[in-house]
């Protein structure tokens, strides 16, 4: 993945999708992940909070994205997208 001004530009004026992770902790908080862009995570009590939530972490990380370079830097190295495979029990 490489990122560049221009490109990064291009990103947060069009639409996107990201993946995000979703896990419910031990205090019943909701927590969420974006891989593609390091560092882009929040919590919320309810599901339909997280998912505000969420969207506004990904517009501040696409606005830093496009002023600061070591954050570019981040992304180019750090950034994945995983492919959910699936989620399995393991009884010990």
């Amino acid at each position: 993945m490489i990122f560049d001004c221009d490109k990064i530009n291009y990103m947060a004026k069009r639409t996107q999708q990201f993946k995000v992770i979703i896990e419910q902790g031990e205090d019943g908080y909701f927590v969420a992940s974006v891989p593609a862009l390091p560092g882009c995570y929040t919590q919320a009590k309810t599901l339909s909070e997280l998912k505000k939530r969420i969207r506004e972490a990904i517009l501040l990380c696409l606005e830093v994205a496009q002023r600061d370079p070591q954050y570019r830097r981040r992304l180019k190295f750090f950034a994945y997208e995983p492919n959910f495979v699936g989620l399995e029990m393991a009884e010990v």
